[in-house]
């Protein structure tokens, strides 16, 4: 059974309901088991129990949150090189369109990187202009039916790679199943 952990930190909220959508999307796989932990709350021991990880933060001034970064600085510092080859993905909140959600998603996925993730982007779309490329993003709280589709279908993405990756389940591969994907128009 994949294990999926949604790790997030969240300044007003909006992120947190963010990162319930992600699990939700997540736990759509059957065999998927999820777990929801906000960033001050959580431990590695989290990390190491997961087969995929998604990453939540407000954008902070285009970037992850300070909280988020420390919880990597400091927390998993001493685990760097053992979390290797664990799936991951991003998600963010600005306080509007335009602030900055893919570029604190990316800054999200190069620490993610920089511990051996395998990071991904979605390339189908949630919505006639929404997609997940770098994650899901939202402009406070995801209220509009299409962020908030970006938001489970990423948390499905992740639980289906990890079903693959960690599980070999080649049938929950997102090519193999075509009514997974969609496309703008």
């Amino acid at each position: 059974m994949g294990k999926v952990l949604v790790l997030y930190h969240s300044a007003s909220g909006n992120t947190a309901a963010m990162a319930r959508l992600v699990a939700d999307g997540a736990g759509q796989i059957p065999g998927t088991e999820v777990r929801v932990r906000e960033v001050e709350a959580a431990t590695p021991d989290d990390v190491h129990w997961c087969d995929g990880l998604a990453v939540g933060s407000p954008t902070n001034m285009g970037v992850l949150s300070w909280r988020m970064k420390r919880f990597w600085d400091e927390a998993m510092f001493g685990h760097w090189g053992k979390v290797d080859g664990k799936v991951a993905c991003a998600f963010s909140s600005a306080g509007g369109w335009g602030g900055g959600q893919e570029i604190a998603c990316q800054s999200l996925q190069m620490v993610l990187m920089n511990f051996g993730f395998l990071v991904f982007g979605v390339t189908d779309y949630a919505g006639k202009i929404t997609t997940c490329h770098y994650g899901a993003i939202a402009a406070r709280e995801p209220r509009e039916p299409e962020v908030r589709d970006a938001c489970r279908r990423l948390g499905r993405r992740l639980a289906e790679w990890v079903a693959v990756v960690a599980d070999g389940r080649r049938d929950q591969h997102p090519l193999a199943k075509p009514e997974s994907r969609t496309l703008p128009g």
